[in-house]
């Protein structure tokens, strides 16, 4: 991959305010040049330029500045990063954007050298390719990875609700009553979930929760889509991450945890077991080793 196209998969969506729009940006820029991705979760923007084109474009938009493009570089660099972190800055820089026939001209005001600093950010629409590499691809892996993580801790909860009741037929009591709890059973957990929870939980609203709670997530999800495709790359396999391979991006991800692939749709319904299989919950065998005296929750 492409030094930019590697960059920009890498970097999390961010939050961008401007006076007159909420926008979900993310942008990667080098001494060689800028990728942008824009989205008012409606329609996807993108510009990719090098080093050529910034000179071109600072040249026309600032004749009173003379500079290699790798300042001009450095300067959007310097702007754009408190922007999309969410740090204040006052009066370093004034954003703006209009769109104009398909397109989203981002418009940057600022200083450089003491000088007056333009800057117009030209964004087509994406391509659905494009699209899909950085939101919907990412978006099934962090879904796939959700899924694992939700069942994991239904069957360590499960292990958990085992181990107290072992310890209760062997005489152990709680020594506070408010700390008791009632056995996890899942389907009563995921009903209640989905009539009191969803609702709140799938507010998407402006994208501030996802571009919030989800940076670290995404991060990794995007990291193992591009080692997979270096690693495509360097065995000279012909296939890429886009292809229909079960142990790709969202395999290697979730390699540590169950494959939360089946044949079939799960559509949320708890498994039985903490395996996933049919049947009663077995219970672990537990050794019959002298237990030291209970401290703490039990007495």
């Amino acid at each position: 991959m492409e030094e930019l196209e590697q960059g920009l998969l890498m970097q999390p969506w961010a939050r961008l305010q401007l006076a007159e729009n909420s926008l979900l940006a993310k942008a990667y820029i080098t001494k060689q040049g800028y990728a942008l991705l824009v989205s008012d979760l409606q329609e996807v923007w993108h510009e990719q330029v090098d080093a050529s084109v910034v000179s071109q474009r600072a040249k026309e938009l600032n004749k009173r500045l003379t500079a290699p493009p790798e300042a001009f570089l450095s300067h959007l660099d310097d702007l754009l990063r408190p922007l999309l972190k969410d740090i204040d800055h006052p009066g370093k820089a004034t954003f703006s954007c209009d769109r104009v026939a398909g397109a989203l001209i981002l418009r940057v005001r600022s200083e450089l050298s003491g000088l007056p600093f333009y800057w117009n950010f030209h964004c087509i629409l994406a391509t659905p390719s494009l699209v899909s590499q950085h939101l919907i691809r990412p978006l099934m892996g962090m879904s796939l990875a959700l899924q694992c993580q939700a069942r994991e801790l239904a069957a360590l909860l499960r292990m958990k609700d085992l181990e107290i009741q072992d310890y209760q037929e062997s005489g152990a009591t709680l020594s506070r009553d408010r700390l008791k709890t009632e056995p996890f059973e899942e389907t009563s957990f995921l009903e209640q979930f989905m009539v009191e929870k969803l609702p709140e939980a799938c507010s998407v609203g402006d994208g501030r929760p996802f571009v919030t709670n989800l940076q670290t997530l995404y991060t990794a999800v995007t990291r193992q889509e591009v080692q997979v495709r270096q690693k495509h790359e360097d065995t000279g396999d012909p296939q890429t991450s886009g292809s229909a391979s079960p142990h790709g991006t969202d395999g290697q991800l979730l390699s540590k945890l169950e494959d939360p692939v089946s044949s079939e749709p799960s559509h949320l319904v708890p498994e039985k077991g903490p395996t996933g299989t049919s049947g009663p919950v077995q219970r672990p065998q537990l050794s019959k080793v002298k237990r030291k005296k209970l401290r703490g929750l039990f007495s």
